[in-house]
């Protein structure tokens, strides 16, 4: 099978799986990953961000294959937003 084969029979929720995997060393189910089958899963997070991942955050691989990396300062002030968004809300809603 072919990358392209790969990438287009990968569903979103596979996709989540593989990503939580990579991310804790272990599947949703809680069984452990191999080293093989972490790394052989990063590389296909990675391809499936390349090509699907059109908002990436800190450290991520964006559509096209470009790596983003946001600063301190960057991610700072998106949860700084993020926060006042709910404040907001909370406010509103007393």
């Amino acid at each position: 099978m072919d990358i392209e084969q790969i990438l287009s029979s990968i569903t979103p929720d596979a996709y989540e799986r593989l990503s939580y995997a990579v991310e804790t060393g272990k599947w949703p189910e809680g069984t452990s990953l191999t080293q093989e089958q972490r790394d052989h899963a990063m590389q296909v997070v990675m391809l499936y961000q390349s090509r699907h991942n059109t908002s990436p955050q800190h450290m991520t691989v964006a559509a096209g294959g470009d790596i983003t990396l946001k600063s301190k300062a960057a991610l700072k002030r998106e949860f700084s937003s993020d926060q006042e968004t709910i404040v907001q809300t909370n406010v509103n809603n007393d």
